[in-house]
């Protein structure tokens, strides 16, 4: 009887006809009028084994209910995805509302759902993102090290970091407050332009110390803040012209990435042109001058010069 329902609702090939190369399917099915409406289909009849008939509605109940077109399978399980875009909202936001809302239904046993797509591959690089950030914040510290001669100049350039993020943050919340990848990755670029701004000014601080006999204190920070605001000026400008067409270009189709990581950058420069030209440099005269005194006593023991004796050595008689 199952069978016979299906046949009448939703038909069966019987067979094929093959005429001048063409092969058309023959199929078995009912009139439009017996399935073309619920009422319909319920006083289908069908043959009963004890040779009556009998209508569907006396062996099967009959509704209208959703159904998936094509089921799909993944390991050896079958799946059925819902697909949505997100507009007006970010990503994040929107997928924990999805998940929030699917942990309050009670799903029956065998059957779980995952949130894919797009929002998982951003958590895994994001994830990425961060170990490989914490590696490369290990290594710019050992860099400024090694730069600066002292721990004190290298984590008081890391720790001033963080203030050149501001500007990012602030052009980020102004566009729309939505922080994706291409934010990230903005972030981590205006941290490596702050932080090669830093060494290139406390290395000319240093050298106008070390080499040029300049006299640490407010004339040497003056002089060479003074010294390095073309070339920070230069540089911060010439990438800000760069990144302006992305930003007036929008979040067009293709430019989804590149518009937020050029807003972050755009806005990070500004503060980290500030921080190096005003804040480094106050920072240099206030916690450097220890540093900087303990440097010259060392270069001045290991360039002390004794007076050869000549000739033989006089013995008291």
């Amino acid at each position: 009887m199952r069978r016979a329902a299906s046949v009448f609702i939703g038909s069966e090939e019987v067979g094929d006809i093959w005429k001048r190369g063409k092969n058309t399917e023959v199929h078995v099915w009912s009139t439009p009028k017996i399935r073309n409406s619920v009422d319909a289909v319920n006083k289908l009849l069908l043959d009963a084994p004890n040779g009556t008939q009998v209508p569907l509605s006396r062996v099967a109940k009959v509704r209208m209910v959703p159904t998936p077109n094509v089921v799909l399978r993944e390991n050896n399980s079958r799946r059925i995805d819902i697909k949505l875009n997100v507009s007006g909202r970010d990503l994040g936001s929107v997928a924990r509302d999805v998940q929030r809302t699917v942990r309050g239904i009670s799903i029956p046993r065998g059957y779980a759902t995952q949130v894919l797509g797009e929002y998982q591959e951003r958590q895994a690089a994001q994830s990425r993102l961060l170990v490989f950030s914490l590696f490369a914040l290990a290594g710019i510290v050992l860099l400024l090290q090694a730069a600066f001669g002292t721990w004190r100049l290298a984590f008081l350039v890391v720790l001033t970091l963080p203030m050149a993020l501001v500007g990012g943050l602030l052009a980020a919340y102004a566009g729309g407050g939505v922080l994706s990848l291409g934010s990230l990755v903005g972030f981590l670029t205006v941290l490596g332009i702050a932080a090669r701004n830093g060494i290139l000014m406390i290395n000319h601080f240093q050298h106008l110390e070390r080499v040029e006999g300049e006299t640490f204190g407010p004339g040497l920070v003056l002089r060479g803040a003074r010294e390095r605001l073309a070339p920070i000026l230069m540089t911060s400008l010439a990438t800000g012209l760069a990144l302006v067409p992305l930003v007036i270009a929008g979040s067009i189709p293709g430019n989804e990435i590149e518009h937020p990581m050029a807003v972050v950058i755009l806005g990070g420069l500004v503060t980290s042109t500030l921080l190096n030209l005003f804040v480094v440099p106050s920072l240099y005269l206030r916690f450097a001058g220890r540093t900087t005194h303990r440097t010259r006593t060392r270069h001045r023991t290991r360039t002390r010069h004794w007076p050869h004796r000549h000739g033989p050595a006089a013995t008291g008689g």
